[in-house]
């Protein structure tokens, strides 16, 4: 049955884009849900839509979604929906934000959706089954070292309450990759991990609208995902390090290096 799961995942992420790229560009009704955390109409017209569709089609499925809290059942399955991933790409209309749509099953994901609505691009991935963008297999990168490798990041909403602390990993990364890029879509940075556009990813404090789906892809495409101390990914509130698989251990160095040196100064 996981290809329904998948189609409807796909639906979904499409039917949300379809709004995304309609309203870009138009005046929008913004508000603040943190010093640098937006939240706009569109936001909600497009959980509104993917909440449909799940509906619809599952409804005694539970839901995880970032704009509304949806008392859960204590279902086996739950869908993790981000509706607007980039929303503040979106308000100030930088082209770079998507919907993310995926279902886990026990906690574990098994079919998820990014569509990208500017660029017309749907990554999709069922577990077992592959990761795809527009019908096409995708695969990690080759590369081999840090020093040859473009890495993405993003960080917490919070950054101006601690800015030094929070650039503290970004700093020991940006000493020994080749480059790094902030992009502001978690969902569609673990896509083009997938891809094969970019070679690692990692980030603080992401929630799991942020990455189900993504995961799935790095994971289908033959990358690996853990937590920077190399332990395995909860669908929940966590920081996320993802690589083309080949790389994993060198970024598992620097952000082990990073803690080691955090719990020196604790004891100092």
């Amino acid at each position: 049955m996981s290809w329904q799961y998948l189609a409807v995942a796909a639906e979904a992420a499409l039917r949300a884009g379809a709004i995304q790229k309609a309203r870009f560009g138009q005046v929008l009704d913004i508000r603040h849900k943190g010093t640098i955390d937006l939240v706009t109409d569109v936001d909600k017209a497009c959980e509104d839509a993917v909440l449909q569709i799940i509906r619809a089609r599952f409804p005694e499925h539970d839901i995880v979604t970032e704009e509304t809290h949806i008392d859960r059942t204590g279902s086996r399955h739950v869908w993790y929906v981000d509706p607007l991933d980039g929303t503040v790409n979106f308000a100030h209309g930088y082209p770079f934000f998507s919907a993310s749509v995926a279902l886990a099953i026990d906690g574990r994901a098994v079919a998820g959706a990014v569509y990208d609505p500017i660029k017309e691009e749907l990554f999709t991935a069922e577990r077992g089954g592959g990761a795809h963008l527009n019908g096409r297999r995708l695969r990690v990168s080759s590369a081999s070292a840090l020093v040859e490798s473009l890495l993405v990041t993003g960080f917490p909403y919070d950054i101006h309450d601690a800015v030094d602390a929070k650039l503290r990993v970004f700093r020991r990364f940006m000493g020994v990759a080749q480059a790094i890029r902030r992009d502001g879509s978690a969902a569609l940075d673990l896509c083009y991990l997938a891809a094969g556009r970019i070679d690692g990813f990692f980030e603080e404090r992401l929630n799991a609208w942020d990455m189900a789906a993504g995961n799935l892809l790095v994971e289908e495409a033959g990358g690996r995902v853990s937590r920077y101390d190399g332990t395995p990914l909860a669908l929940r509130n966590d920081e996320i390090l993802a690589s083309n698989g080949t790389l994993h251990e060198a970024m598992l160095a620097v952000t082990r290096a990073e803690q080691e040196a955090l719990a020196a100064e604790g004891r100092s």
